[in-house]
Protein backbone atom coordinates (compact mmCIF):
# COMPACT_ATOMS: atom_id res chain seq x y z
CA UNK A 1 0.00 0.00 0.00
CA UNK A 2 1.55 3.53 -0.96
CA UNK A 3 2.57 5.85 1.56
CA UNK A 4 0.97 9.13 2.03
CA UNK A 5 1.91 12.78 3.27
CA UNK A 6 -0.33 13.35 6.39
CA UNK A 7 -1.72 16.84 6.62
CA UNK A 8 -0.17 18.85 8.93
CA UNK A 9 -0.85 22.28 10.78
CA UNK A 10 1.53 24.58 12.16
CA UNK A 11 2.24 27.78 13.76
CA UNK A 12 5.06 30.08 15.38
CA UNK A 13 5.96 31.19 18.74
CA UNK A 14 8.50 33.08 20.01
CA UNK A 15 11.10 29.85 21.52
CA UNK A 16 9.03 27.17 19.30
CA UNK A 17 7.77 25.73 16.26
CA UNK A 18 4.74 23.93 17.03
CA UNK A 19 3.44 21.22 14.38
CA UNK A 20 0.91 19.00 14.30
CA UNK A 21 0.37 15.51 12.06
CA UNK A 22 -3.30 15.07 11.91
CA UNK A 23 -3.92 11.39 12.29
CA UNK A 24 -6.65 9.64 14.12
CA UNK A 25 -5.75 6.50 16.06
CA UNK A 26 -2.10 6.62 15.00
CA UNK A 27 0.10 3.40 15.96
CA UNK A 28 3.51 2.87 15.09
CA UNK A 29 4.65 6.28 15.66
CA UNK A 30 7.86 7.50 14.55
CA UNK A 31 9.40 11.09 14.73
CA UNK A 32 13.29 11.85 14.51
CA UNK A 33 13.78 15.23 14.85
CA UNK A 34 17.26 16.23 13.33
CA UNK A 35 18.60 19.48 13.82
CA UNK A 36 17.63 20.95 10.30
CA UNK A 37 14.86 18.45 9.18
CA UNK A 38 11.98 16.10 11.00
CA UNK A 39 10.53 13.04 9.62
CA UNK A 40 7.54 11.51 10.88
CA UNK A 41 5.83 8.06 10.03
CA UNK A 42 2.86 6.35 11.22
CA UNK A 43 -0.42 4.05 10.76
CA UNK A 44 -3.87 4.60 11.32
CA UNK A 45 -6.67 2.49 12.12
CA UNK A 46 -7.34 1.41 8.70
CA UNK A 47 -3.48 0.08 8.30
CA UNK A 48 -3.08 3.44 5.97
CA UNK A 49 0.75 4.36 5.92
CA UNK A 50 1.75 8.31 6.64
CA UNK A 51 5.09 9.97 5.98
CA UNK A 52 6.09 13.51 6.02
CA UNK A 53 9.47 14.82 5.88
CA UNK A 54 10.59 18.72 6.02
CA UNK A 55 13.57 20.29 5.64
CA UNK A 56 13.12 23.38 8.20
CA UNK A 57 13.15 26.93 7.62
CA UNK A 58 16.06 27.47 10.04
CA UNK A 59 18.49 25.66 12.34
CA UNK A 60 16.41 24.16 15.46
CA UNK A 61 17.61 22.62 19.14
CA UNK A 62 17.27 19.01 18.53
CA UNK A 63 17.78 18.13 21.63
CA UNK A 64 15.24 20.36 23.42
CA UNK A 65 12.15 19.04 21.13
CA UNK A 66 9.67 16.56 22.20
CA UNK A 67 6.57 14.95 20.73
CA UNK A 68 3.65 13.94 22.14
CA UNK A 69 0.50 11.98 20.76
CA UNK A 70 -3.32 12.30 21.03
CA UNK A 71 -6.02 10.29 19.91
CA UNK A 72 -6.35 12.83 16.92
CA UNK A 73 -3.03 13.68 16.05
CA UNK A 74 0.69 13.75 17.16
CA UNK A 75 2.20 17.38 18.11
CA UNK A 76 5.85 18.23 18.21
CA UNK A 77 7.10 21.26 19.76
CA UNK A 78 10.50 21.92 17.70
CA UNK A 79 13.21 24.37 20.24
CA UNK A 80 14.43 27.40 17.61
CA UNK A 81 17.96 27.54 18.23
CA UNK A 82 17.70 31.65 17.29
CA UNK A 83 14.67 32.61 19.74
CA UNK A 84 12.60 35.26 18.98
CA UNK A 85 13.31 35.27 15.34
CA UNK A 86 10.29 34.67 13.20
CA UNK A 87 9.60 32.06 10.56
CA UNK A 88 8.07 33.67 7.65
CA UNK A 89 7.20 29.73 6.66
CA UNK A 90 8.33 25.72 7.75
CA UNK A 91 9.94 24.91 5.27
CA UNK A 92 13.74 25.77 3.90
CA UNK A 93 12.28 26.08 0.51
CA UNK A 94 9.90 29.14 -0.57
CA UNK A 95 7.66 25.86 -2.06
CA UNK A 96 4.23 25.08 0.25
CA UNK A 97 3.67 21.40 -0.12
CA UNK A 98 -0.60 21.08 -0.48
CA UNK A 99 -0.75 18.90 2.52
CA UNK A 100 1.04 21.71 4.83
CA UNK A 101 -0.84 24.76 6.09
CA UNK A 102 -1.09 27.29 9.27
CA UNK A 103 -2.59 26.91 12.00
CA UNK A 104 -4.62 29.97 12.65
CA UNK A 105 -6.28 29.14 15.16
CA UNK A 106 -3.03 28.97 17.13
CA UNK A 107 -1.24 31.41 15.60
CA UNK A 108 -0.33 35.16 17.91
CA UNK A 109 1.08 38.25 16.44
CA UNK A 110 3.93 37.87 19.18
CA UNK A 111 6.71 39.72 16.86
CA UNK A 112 7.71 42.63 18.28
CA UNK A 113 5.78 41.93 21.89
CA UNK A 114 7.99 41.81 24.71
CA UNK A 115 5.06 39.58 26.78
CA UNK A 116 5.87 35.92 27.48
CA UNK A 117 4.41 33.09 25.94
CA UNK A 118 1.43 32.16 27.76
CA UNK A 119 2.16 28.77 28.66
CA UNK A 120 4.48 26.62 28.79
CA UNK A 121 5.40 23.88 26.30
CA UNK A 122 3.31 20.68 27.81
CA UNK A 123 0.40 22.91 28.47
CA UNK A 124 -0.15 23.59 25.03
CA UNK A 125 0.18 20.05 24.48
CA UNK A 126 -3.16 19.31 26.68
CA UNK A 127 -4.39 22.52 24.62
CA UNK A 128 -4.05 21.19 21.28
CA UNK A 129 -6.44 18.39 22.04
CA UNK A 130 -9.07 20.21 22.64
CA UNK A 131 -8.33 23.19 20.02
CA UNK A 132 -9.43 21.02 16.48
CA UNK A 133 -13.19 21.97 17.48
CA UNK A 134 -13.30 25.76 15.99
CA UNK A 135 -14.54 27.71 19.06
CA UNK A 136 -15.87 31.26 18.71
CA UNK A 137 -13.05 33.70 17.95
CA UNK A 138 -11.64 35.62 21.38
CA UNK A 139 -13.70 39.26 21.88
CA UNK A 140 -11.75 41.85 20.35
CA UNK A 141 -13.64 45.25 21.74
CA UNK A 142 -10.45 47.33 20.64
CA UNK A 143 -10.97 46.48 17.05
CA UNK A 144 -12.50 48.39 14.52
CA UNK A 145 -15.28 46.12 12.59
CA UNK A 146 -15.54 48.35 9.79
CA UNK A 147 -11.71 47.96 9.22
CA UNK A 148 -11.70 43.75 9.60
CA UNK A 149 -11.39 42.01 6.57
CA UNK A 150 -14.70 39.36 6.62
CA UNK A 151 -12.37 36.93 4.07
CA UNK A 152 -9.49 36.85 7.15
CA UNK A 153 -10.02 34.16 9.66
CA UNK A 154 -12.10 35.88 12.21
CA UNK A 155 -9.47 35.62 15.71
CA UNK A 156 -7.05 37.86 13.55
CA UNK A 157 -6.70 41.34 14.14
CA UNK A 158 -5.91 43.82 11.73
CA UNK A 159 -2.51 43.96 12.68
CA UNK A 160 -2.05 40.68 13.00
CA UNK A 161 -3.40 40.05 9.44
CA UNK A 162 -0.80 42.95 8.05
CA UNK A 163 1.79 40.58 9.53
CA UNK A 164 0.23 37.78 8.14
CA UNK A 165 0.62 39.32 4.95
CA UNK A 166 3.75 40.52 5.04
CA UNK A 167 5.77 37.60 6.39
CA UNK A 168 3.69 34.55 4.68
CA UNK A 169 1.91 35.69 1.78
CA UNK A 170 1.88 32.13 0.38
CA UNK A 171 -0.38 30.92 3.51
CA UNK A 172 -2.27 33.98 3.93
CA UNK A 173 -3.79 33.23 0.48
CA UNK A 174 -4.59 29.96 1.62
CA UNK A 175 -6.83 30.75 4.22
CA UNK A 176 -8.52 33.43 2.24
CA UNK A 177 -12.04 32.80 1.13
CA UNK A 178 -13.46 33.56 -2.05
CA UNK A 179 -14.34 36.98 -3.14
CA UNK A 180 -18.41 38.16 -2.67
CA UNK A 181 -18.81 37.55 -6.09
CA UNK A 182 -18.34 34.04 -5.92
CA UNK A 183 -19.97 33.37 -2.92
CA UNK A 184 -23.11 34.66 -3.62
CA UNK A 185 -23.28 35.09 -7.71
CA UNK A 186 -26.55 36.55 -7.26
CA UNK A 187 -25.62 39.68 -5.09
CA UNK A 188 -26.55 42.52 -7.11
CA UNK A 189 -24.79 45.10 -4.45
CA UNK A 190 -21.92 44.82 -1.75
CA UNK A 191 -20.46 47.54 0.60
CA UNK A 192 -16.79 46.96 1.13
CA UNK A 193 -13.94 49.03 2.12
CA UNK A 194 -10.60 50.67 -0.38
CA UNK A 195 -7.34 48.85 0.62
CA UNK A 196 -5.38 50.38 -2.13
CA UNK A 197 -5.22 52.83 -5.00
CA UNK A 198 -2.36 53.55 -7.43
CA UNK A 199 -1.93 54.50 -10.82
CA UNK A 200 -2.49 52.88 -13.97
CA UNK A 201 -2.76 51.99 -17.76
CA UNK A 202 -5.25 50.04 -19.25
CA UNK A 203 -4.73 48.96 -22.91
CA UNK A 204 -8.02 48.73 -24.72
CA UNK A 205 -9.07 48.35 -28.37
CA UNK A 206 -10.97 51.89 -29.60
CA UNK A 207 -13.99 51.62 -31.74
CA UNK A 208 -11.27 52.14 -35.27
CA UNK A 209 -10.27 48.97 -33.95
CA UNK A 210 -6.49 50.42 -33.34
CA UNK A 211 -5.31 49.80 -29.72
CA UNK A 212 -5.80 52.60 -27.45
CA UNK A 213 -4.06 53.62 -23.53
CA UNK A 214 -6.44 54.76 -21.20
CA UNK A 215 -4.67 56.33 -17.56
CA UNK A 216 -6.52 55.56 -14.47
CA UNK A 217 -6.06 53.90 -11.55
CA UNK A 218 -5.80 50.43 -10.12
CA UNK A 219 -8.23 50.09 -6.71
CA UNK A 220 -8.36 47.61 -4.28
CA UNK A 221 -10.62 45.94 -2.19
CA UNK A 222 -11.26 43.82 1.21
CA UNK A 223 -13.27 42.08 -1.32
CA UNK A 224 -15.26 42.61 -4.69
CA UNK A 225 -18.64 41.98 -5.64
CA UNK A 226 -17.19 42.34 -9.27
CA UNK A 227 -15.64 38.76 -11.05
CA UNK A 228 -12.11 39.13 -12.51
CA UNK A 229 -11.60 37.06 -15.31
CA UNK A 230 -10.51 33.49 -15.28
CA UNK A 231 -11.81 29.91 -16.00
CA UNK A 232 -12.58 31.00 -20.04
CA UNK A 233 -15.07 33.70 -18.62
CA UNK A 234 -15.02 37.52 -19.37
CA UNK A 235 -14.52 39.65 -16.01
CA UNK A 236 -17.58 41.72 -14.56
CA UNK A 237 -18.58 45.43 -15.34
CA UNK A 238 -20.21 47.67 -12.26
CA UNK A 239 -19.55 50.90 -10.56
CA UNK A 240 -17.73 51.70 -7.23
CA UNK A 241 -19.64 54.27 -5.57
CA UNK A 242 -21.15 54.93 -8.87
CA UNK A 243 -17.24 55.02 -10.57
CA UNK A 244 -17.50 52.84 -13.51
CA UNK A 245 -14.92 49.67 -13.11
CA UNK A 246 -13.71 49.01 -17.14
CA UNK A 247 -12.16 45.83 -16.13
CA UNK A 248 -11.01 43.78 -13.33
CA UNK A 249 -8.14 41.42 -13.16
CA UNK A 250 -6.81 38.80 -10.49
CA UNK A 251 -3.63 39.31 -8.83
CA UNK A 252 -2.93 36.11 -6.83
CA UNK A 253 -5.42 36.49 -3.73
CA UNK A 254 -6.72 40.07 -4.44
CA UNK A 255 -8.59 41.68 -7.25
CA UNK A 256 -7.04 44.97 -9.36
CA UNK A 257 -10.47 47.25 -10.33
CA UNK A 258 -9.51 49.62 -13.19
CA UNK A 259 -10.96 53.07 -12.61
CA UNK A 260 -10.55 56.58 -14.03
CA UNK A 261 -11.57 58.19 -10.93
CA UNK A 262 -9.21 57.58 -7.77
CA UNK A 263 -10.75 56.13 -4.39
CA UNK A 264 -9.42 57.03 -1.12
CA UNK A 265 -8.25 54.32 0.73
CA UNK A 266 -9.82 53.05 3.84
CA UNK A 267 -13.01 54.48 2.98
CA UNK A 268 -16.37 52.50 2.83
CA UNK A 269 -17.35 52.14 -0.70
CA UNK A 270 -20.98 50.58 -2.50
CA UNK A 271 -20.16 48.13 -5.48
CA UNK A 272 -22.80 47.17 -7.89
CA UNK A 273 -22.34 44.50 -10.88
CA UNK A 274 -23.74 45.43 -14.29
CA UNK A 275 -26.40 42.32 -13.86
CA UNK A 276 -27.57 41.82 -17.55
CA UNK A 277 -23.86 41.31 -18.40
CA UNK A 278 -22.89 38.98 -15.02
CA UNK A 279 -26.49 36.90 -15.13
CA UNK A 280 -25.52 36.81 -19.12
CA UNK A 281 -22.02 35.09 -18.09
CA UNK A 282 -23.78 32.58 -15.75
CA UNK A 283 -26.06 31.24 -17.44
CA UNK A 284 -23.34 30.62 -20.31
CA UNK A 285 -20.87 28.96 -17.78
CA UNK A 286 -22.96 26.69 -16.31
CA UNK A 287 -24.42 25.94 -19.88
CA UNK A 288 -21.12 25.05 -20.70
CA UNK A 289 -20.38 22.64 -17.63
CA UNK A 290 -23.80 20.91 -18.64
CA UNK A 291 -22.61 20.10 -21.99
CA UNK A 292 -19.24 19.71 -21.20
CA UNK A 293 -20.77 16.44 -18.33
CA UNK A 294 -23.33 15.11 -20.93
CA UNK A 295 -21.11 15.07 -24.33
CA UNK A 296 -18.57 13.21 -21.88
CA UNK A 297 -21.23 11.04 -20.51
CA UNK A 298 -22.65 10.09 -23.87
CA UNK A 299 -19.87 9.67 -26.14
CA UNK A 300 -16.59 10.11 -24.28
CA UNK A 301 -16.19 13.69 -25.78
CA UNK A 302 -13.61 15.71 -23.77
CA UNK A 303 -13.34 19.28 -23.46
CA UNK A 304 -9.97 20.97 -23.97
CA UNK A 305 -11.33 24.33 -23.93
CA UNK A 306 -14.02 26.86 -23.81
CA UNK A 307 -14.35 30.57 -25.15
CA UNK A 308 -17.20 32.66 -23.53
CA UNK A 309 -18.08 35.26 -26.69
CA UNK A 310 -19.71 38.66 -26.79
CA UNK A 311 -22.72 36.53 -28.90
CA UNK A 312 -21.98 32.90 -28.47
CA UNK A 313 -19.64 30.59 -27.06
CA UNK A 314 -17.50 27.61 -28.16
CA UNK A 315 -16.24 24.00 -26.43
CA UNK A 316 -13.27 22.32 -27.97
CA UNK A 317 -13.89 18.73 -27.74
CA UNK A 318 -10.68 16.67 -28.21
CA UNK A 319 -12.42 14.60 -31.36
CA UNK A 320 -11.62 15.03 -35.06
CA UNK A 321 -15.53 15.20 -35.98
CA UNK A 322 -19.16 15.35 -33.86
CA UNK A 323 -22.08 13.82 -36.22
CA UNK A 324 -25.13 15.75 -36.52
CA UNK A 325 -26.84 12.86 -34.65
CA UNK A 326 -24.42 13.20 -31.45
CA UNK A 327 -24.81 16.97 -31.16
CA UNK A 328 -28.89 16.18 -31.54
CA UNK A 329 -28.77 13.85 -28.41
CA UNK A 330 -26.59 15.96 -26.67
CA UNK A 331 -28.53 19.13 -26.95
CA UNK A 332 -31.95 17.15 -26.20
CA UNK A 333 -30.09 15.78 -23.06
CA UNK A 334 -29.32 18.92 -21.64
CA UNK A 335 -32.44 20.48 -21.93
CA UNK A 336 -34.08 17.17 -20.14
CA UNK A 337 -31.78 18.14 -16.90
CA UNK A 338 -32.67 21.79 -17.08
CA UNK A 339 -36.56 20.60 -17.01
CA UNK A 340 -35.32 18.59 -14.15
CA UNK A 341 -34.67 21.42 -12.16
CA UNK A 342 -31.07 19.86 -11.12
CA UNK A 343 -29.55 22.35 -8.55
CA UNK A 344 -25.70 23.72 -9.06
CA UNK A 345 -23.86 24.46 -5.81
CA UNK A 346 -20.25 25.24 -5.01
CA UNK A 347 -17.82 24.10 -2.12
CA UNK A 348 -14.33 24.03 -1.66
CA UNK A 349 -11.78 21.22 -1.08
CA UNK A 350 -8.10 21.37 0.28
CA UNK A 351 -5.61 20.33 -2.29
CA UNK A 352 -4.96 16.96 0.02
CA UNK A 353 -8.51 16.06 0.08
CA UNK A 354 -9.44 12.31 -1.51
CA UNK A 355 -12.56 14.33 -3.07
CA UNK A 356 -10.24 16.16 -5.47
CA UNK A 357 -9.44 12.96 -7.38
CA UNK A 358 -12.91 12.64 -8.30
CA UNK A 359 -13.62 15.97 -9.68
CA UNK A 360 -13.07 16.99 -13.21
CA UNK A 361 -10.87 19.70 -14.30
CA UNK A 362 -7.92 20.93 -16.97
CA UNK A 363 -5.29 21.69 -13.72
CA UNK A 364 -5.00 24.57 -11.91
CA UNK A 365 -3.34 28.25 -12.27
CA UNK A 366 0.72 28.34 -11.77
CA UNK A 367 0.16 31.29 -9.21
CA UNK A 368 -3.25 29.10 -7.86
CA UNK A 369 -3.83 29.30 -3.84
CA UNK A 370 -5.64 28.19 -1.17
CA UNK A 371 -8.59 25.44 -1.54
CA UNK A 372 -10.06 24.00 -4.91
CA UNK A 373 -13.05 25.62 -5.38
CA UNK A 374 -15.83 22.99 -7.13
CA UNK A 375 -19.12 23.21 -8.63
CA UNK A 376 -21.02 20.89 -8.95
CA UNK A 377 -24.62 19.76 -10.77
CA UNK A 378 -26.58 17.61 -9.16
CA UNK A 379 -25.93 13.69 -10.12
CA UNK A 380 -24.23 15.46 -13.42
CA UNK A 381 -21.14 16.83 -12.85
CA UNK A 382 -18.16 18.17 -10.60
CA UNK A 383 -15.73 20.37 -11.61
CA UNK A 384 -12.95 22.75 -10.28
CA UNK A 385 -13.94 25.99 -11.61
CA UNK A 386 -13.02 29.77 -10.38
CA UNK A 387 -16.37 31.13 -12.28
CA UNK A 388 -20.36 32.28 -11.37
CA UNK A 389 -22.83 30.60 -12.01
CA UNK A 390 -26.49 30.04 -11.05
CA UNK A 391 -27.89 27.86 -8.21
CA UNK A 392 -30.30 25.66 -10.22
CA UNK A 393 -30.24 24.29 -13.97
CA UNK A 394 -33.93 25.76 -14.23
CA UNK A 395 -32.02 29.47 -14.28
CA UNK A 396 -30.50 28.26 -17.50
CA UNK A 397 -34.01 28.45 -19.39
CA UNK A 398 -32.88 26.34 -22.72
CA UNK A 399 -29.68 25.74 -24.63
CA UNK A 400 -29.20 25.31 -28.06
CA UNK A 401 -26.38 23.82 -30.06
CA UNK A 402 -25.74 26.18 -33.40
CA UNK A 403 -23.99 23.40 -34.91
CA UNK A 404 -20.16 22.00 -35.07
CA UNK A 405 -17.11 23.23 -36.95
CA UNK A 406 -13.35 21.35 -37.60
CA UNK A 407 -10.96 23.63 -35.05
CA UNK A 408 -7.29 23.29 -34.91
CA UNK A 409 -5.13 20.40 -34.44
CA UNK A 410 -7.68 17.90 -34.78
CA UNK A 411 -10.01 19.15 -32.89
CA UNK A 412 -14.05 20.27 -32.74
CA UNK A 413 -15.91 22.94 -32.25
CA UNK A 414 -19.04 23.15 -30.79
CA UNK A 415 -20.96 26.67 -30.87
CA UNK A 416 -23.59 26.96 -28.19
CA UNK A 417 -26.21 29.77 -26.86
CA UNK A 418 -27.77 29.29 -23.41
CA UNK A 419 -30.96 31.26 -21.69
CA UNK A 420 -31.61 34.57 -22.48
CA UNK A 421 -29.21 34.50 -25.70
CA UNK A 422 -31.52 31.86 -27.10
CA UNK A 423 -34.21 34.23 -26.64
CA UNK A 424 -32.27 37.11 -28.41
CA UNK A 425 -31.21 34.69 -31.09
CA UNK A 426 -34.90 33.34 -31.67
CA UNK A 427 -36.31 37.17 -31.74
CA UNK A 428 -33.23 38.06 -34.51
CA UNK A 429 -34.19 35.02 -36.41
CA UNK A 430 -37.78 35.65 -36.42
CA UNK A 431 -36.88 39.40 -38.06
CA UNK A 432 -35.50 37.76 -40.54
CA UNK A 433 -37.78 35.54 -41.61
CA UNK A 434 -40.40 38.40 -41.58
CA UNK A 435 -38.14 40.47 -43.62
CA UNK A 436 -37.89 37.29 -46.12
CA UNK A 437 -41.24 36.59 -46.40
CA UNK A 438 -42.11 39.84 -47.81
CA UNK A 439 -39.34 40.30 -50.04
CA UNK A 440 -39.77 37.06 -51.36
CA UNK A 441 -43.68 36.61 -51.30
CA UNK A 442 -44.00 33.53 -50.16
CA UNK A 443 -44.11 31.65 -46.55
CA UNK A 444 -41.00 30.62 -44.38
CA UNK A 445 -40.96 27.51 -45.30
CA UNK A 446 -40.79 28.34 -49.01
CA UNK A 447 -37.52 30.24 -48.55
CA UNK A 448 -34.96 27.97 -49.29
CA UNK A 449 -36.71 27.12 -52.39
CA UNK A 450 -37.32 30.62 -53.37
CA UNK A 451 -33.71 31.25 -53.00
CA UNK A 452 -32.24 28.69 -54.58
CA UNK A 453 -34.25 29.59 -57.61
CA UNK A 454 -32.84 33.35 -57.36
CA UNK A 455 -29.31 32.03 -57.25
CA UNK A 456 -30.29 30.09 -60.88
CA UNK A 457 -31.34 33.19 -62.05
CA UNK A 458 -28.79 35.53 -60.86
CA UNK A 459 -26.09 33.03 -62.66
CA UNK A 460 -27.79 33.14 -65.76
CA UNK A 461 -28.23 36.47 -65.66
CA UNK A 462 -23.90 36.64 -65.09
CA UNK A 463 -22.94 34.47 -67.29
CA UNK A 464 -25.14 36.73 -70.05
CA UNK A 465 -23.55 39.98 -68.67
CA UNK A 466 -20.13 38.79 -68.59
CA UNK A 467 -20.78 37.82 -72.39
CA UNK A 468 -22.03 41.36 -73.28
CA UNK A 469 -19.09 42.75 -71.40
CA UNK A 470 -16.69 41.23 -73.62
CA UNK A 471 -18.27 41.98 -76.67
CA UNK A 472 -18.59 45.71 -75.18
CA UNK A 473 -14.41 45.78 -74.85
CA UNK A 474 -13.59 44.53 -78.15
CA UNK A 475 -16.35 46.92 -79.67
CA UNK A 476 -14.61 49.30 -77.55
CA UNK A 477 -10.92 48.20 -77.99
CA UNK A 478 -11.52 48.32 -81.95
CA UNK A 479 -13.03 51.87 -81.60
CA UNK A 480 -10.24 53.19 -80.08
CA UNK A 481 -7.85 51.81 -82.40
CA UNK A 482 -9.96 53.10 -85.52
CA UNK A 483 -10.10 56.66 -83.97
CA UNK A 484 -8.34 59.92 -85.24
CA UNK A 485 -7.13 60.42 -81.75
CA UNK A 486 -5.04 57.31 -82.04
CA UNK A 487 -1.28 57.56 -80.83
CA UNK A 488 1.00 58.78 -78.04
CA UNK A 489 -2.01 58.69 -74.78
CA UNK A 490 -5.25 57.17 -75.25
CA UNK A 491 -7.60 57.37 -72.55
CA UNK A 492 -11.36 55.63 -71.91
CA UNK A 493 -13.43 56.03 -68.93
CA UNK A 494 -16.57 54.20 -67.66
CA UNK A 495 -18.61 53.61 -64.86
CA UNK A 496 -19.92 49.85 -65.14
CA UNK A 497 -16.70 47.71 -65.54
CA UNK A 498 -13.92 45.40 -64.17
CA UNK A 499 -10.10 44.47 -64.48
CA UNK A 500 -11.48 41.91 -67.18
CA UNK A 501 -13.23 44.37 -68.99
CA UNK A 502 -10.30 46.71 -69.14
CA UNK A 503 -7.54 43.59 -69.64
CA UNK A 504 -9.71 42.97 -72.99
CA UNK A 505 -9.41 45.81 -73.97
CA UNK A 506 -5.76 46.10 -73.65
CA UNK A 507 -5.36 42.68 -75.18
CA UNK A 508 -7.65 43.70 -78.48
CA UNK A 509 -5.50 46.77 -79.14
CA UNK A 510 -2.19 44.90 -78.46
CA UNK A 511 -0.35 48.09 -79.11
CA UNK A 512 3.22 48.47 -77.21
CA UNK A 513 3.54 52.27 -78.86
CA UNK A 514 1.12 53.79 -77.46
CA UNK A 515 0.32 54.36 -73.78
CA UNK A 516 -3.32 53.38 -72.74
CA UNK A 517 -4.73 54.53 -69.54
CA UNK A 518 -8.26 52.76 -68.72
CA UNK A 519 -10.29 53.45 -65.73
CA UNK A 520 -13.84 51.92 -64.14
CA UNK A 521 -15.70 52.94 -61.03
CA UNK A 522 -17.01 56.40 -59.64
CA UNK A 523 -16.35 59.77 -61.40
CA UNK A 524 -15.02 61.29 -57.98
CA UNK A 525 -14.43 58.05 -55.82
CA UNK A 526 -12.92 55.01 -56.12
CA UNK A 527 -12.28 52.66 -58.65
CA UNK A 528 -9.97 50.36 -60.93
CA UNK A 529 -7.13 51.24 -63.15
CA UNK A 530 -4.91 50.05 -66.00
CA UNK A 531 -2.02 51.94 -67.44
CA UNK A 532 -0.53 49.62 -70.43
CA UNK A 533 2.02 50.20 -72.98
CA UNK A 534 6.08 50.37 -73.52
CA UNK A 535 7.61 48.40 -70.91
CA UNK A 536 9.87 51.32 -70.04
CA UNK A 537 7.25 53.61 -69.87
CA UNK A 538 5.16 51.59 -67.73
CA UNK A 539 7.74 50.63 -65.23
CA UNK A 540 9.00 54.40 -65.12
CA UNK A 541 5.19 55.84 -64.84
CA UNK A 542 3.02 53.17 -63.08
CA UNK A 543 4.16 54.55 -59.12
CA UNK A 544 3.74 58.15 -60.29
CA UNK A 545 0.11 57.24 -61.85
CA UNK A 546 -0.35 55.58 -58.54
CA UNK A 547 0.24 58.35 -56.09
CA UNK A 548 -1.88 60.86 -58.32
CA UNK A 549 -4.86 58.41 -57.74
CA UNK A 550 -3.62 57.81 -54.18
CA UNK A 551 -4.01 54.09 -54.80
CA UNK A 552 -1.85 51.19 -55.00
CA UNK A 553 -1.29 48.03 -57.39
CA UNK A 554 1.12 45.82 -59.73
CA UNK A 555 2.04 44.47 -62.99
CA UNK A 556 4.80 43.53 -65.68
CA UNK A 557 5.73 43.51 -69.54
CA UNK A 558 4.38 46.90 -69.85
CA UNK A 559 1.23 46.60 -67.80
CA UNK A 560 0.16 48.06 -64.39
CA UNK A 561 -3.48 47.49 -62.81
CA UNK A 562 -4.73 48.72 -58.99
CA UNK A 563 -7.27 50.45 -56.98
CA UNK A 564 -7.71 53.79 -56.71
CA UNK A 565 -9.20 56.23 -54.15
CA UNK A 566 -9.39 59.35 -56.10
CA UNK A 567 -10.84 58.69 -59.58
CA UNK A 568 -11.34 62.64 -59.79
CA UNK A 569 -7.82 63.13 -60.37
CA UNK A 570 -8.08 61.58 -63.54
CA UNK A 571 -7.32 64.31 -65.44
CA UNK A 572 -3.63 64.92 -63.74
CA UNK A 573 -2.75 61.60 -64.93
CA UNK A 574 -3.90 62.14 -68.70
CA UNK A 575 -1.40 65.55 -67.97
CA UNK A 576 1.34 63.05 -66.49
CA UNK A 577 1.11 60.87 -69.53
CA UNK A 578 1.39 63.10 -72.21
CA UNK A 579 3.98 64.98 -70.92
CA UNK A 580 6.25 62.58 -70.97
CA UNK A 581 5.35 61.25 -74.47
CA UNK A 582 6.29 65.04 -75.35
CA UNK A 583 9.49 64.84 -73.83
CA UNK A 584 10.06 61.55 -75.21
CA UNK A 585 9.50 62.79 -79.03
CA UNK A 586 11.54 65.92 -78.01
CA UNK A 587 14.39 63.54 -77.42
CA UNK A 588 14.39 61.49 -80.34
Amino acid sequence: MARQHARTLWYDRPKYVFMEFCVEDSTDVHVLIEDHRIVFSCKNADGMEFYNEIEFYAKVNCKDSRDKRSGRSITCFVRKWKEKVAWPRLTKEDIKPVWLSVDFDNWRDWEGDEEVELAQVDHYAELLEKVRTKRPPPAMDDLDRRARNEDCPASLSVRRQAFLRARLPAYWEAAAMAFQCQRDSYAREFTTTVVSCSPAELQTEGSNGKKEVLSGFRVVLEDTLLFPEGGGQPDDRGTINDISVLRVTRRGAQADHFTQTPLTPGTEVQVRVDWERRFDHMQQHSGQHLITAVADHLFGLKTTSWELGRLRSVIELDSPSVTAEQVAAIEQSVNEKIRERLPVYVRELSLDDPGVEQVRGRGLPDDHAGPIRVVTIKSVDSNMCCGTHVSNLSDLQVIKILGSEKGKKNKTNVTFLAGNRVLKWMEKSHSTEKALTALLKCGAEDHVEAVKKLQNSNKLLQKSNLNLLRDLAVHVAHSLRNSPDWGGVVTLHRKEGDSEFMNIIANEIGSEETLLFLTVGEEKGAGLFLLAGPAEAVETLAPRVAEVLEGKGAGKKGRFQGKATKMSRRAEVQALLQDYVSTQSAEE
